[in-house]
């Protein structure tokens, strides 16, 4: 406990330090604020691990997109909202607007582009998140989608939001699942974390042009299996690996 609190202080702390630092990139290209969202992240995820013994590992490297494409990832933890930035190349992530509004993290969330959702905005704020997601993957970036809308914890379940299959439907690229296995160390809720490796896997992509129907079902059959698997009850797993 001692450990997870004092991870939390230098994770909120570092992004005050560097948020103020690093604030003349806001005004520059989106490359700088890039560049200082990575720095800041290589250091949260160095004192996770010298604070929490917590590390990760990236496995499925063969399907870990590099260009336009959809990822939709199980949500377990704020670990993957953070990694996708380390393990993906130029990820747009979908975020509730909510975050945009946070200061320091909003303001270098909206300035490296991500995507950002009011969810109370019905079929206008699905339309507007289509729009966006379109012209990420055109930019030739990965949108990251967590559908199930939500953090769980390891082995519930929730249903999958039709979201993304809007998105799968509208964007016309590949789709990438990804399974984990986050909450085993970082909950879903809490100052509390313990020692481990977090496992991120990359699953079999999902071609475009399948029925919605089919779709959903296949998206959420490969991410549900691949993330009991990862649990310690679940079955080992014959994926290649590769370390971030």
């Amino acid at each position: 406990m001692i450990g997870s609190i004092a991870f939390v202080i230098w994770m909120y702390g570092l992004m005050v330090v560097m948020g103020i630092v690093c604030s003349p990139a806001l005004l520059g290209p989106r490359s700088w604020s890039k560049a200082c969202l990575r720095l800041w992240l290589k250091l949260v995820f160095g004192g996770l691990r010298l604070l929490c013994g917590i590390r990760y590992e990236v496995r499925g490297d063969r399907y870990r997109p590099t260009g336009g494409a959809l990822v939709a990832s199980k949500h377990q933890s704020m670990f993957e909202t953070l990694a996708f930035w380390q393990i993906l190349d130029d990820p747009a992530i979908i975020l509730k607007k909510e975050l945009a509004y946070l200061p320091f993290f909003g303001w270098y969330a909206m300035k490296v582009k991500n995507i950002s959702v009011d969810r109370s905005a019905g079929a206008k704020a699905l339309r507007g998140m289509l729009r966006q997601a379109r012209d990420r993957a055109t930019e030739g970036r990965q949108v990251v989608i967590f559908p199930q809308g939500t953090r769980l914890e390891p082995g519930e379940r929730e249903s999958y939001k039709p979201g993304v299959v809007g998105l799968y439907s509208s964007m016309k690229v590949p789709c990438v699942p990804v399974a984990l296995n986050s909450g085993l160390y970082w909950p879903p809720h809490g100052f509390g974390r313990k020692p481990g490796t977090i496992i991120v896997e990359f699953l079999e992509p999902i071609e475009p042009g399948l029925p919605k129907d089919e779709f959903l079902a296949t998206l959420e059959t490969r991410i549900e299996t691949a993330s009991a698997a990862l649990l310690p009850q679940g079955p080992a797993t014959d994926t290649t690996e590769a370390a971030p």
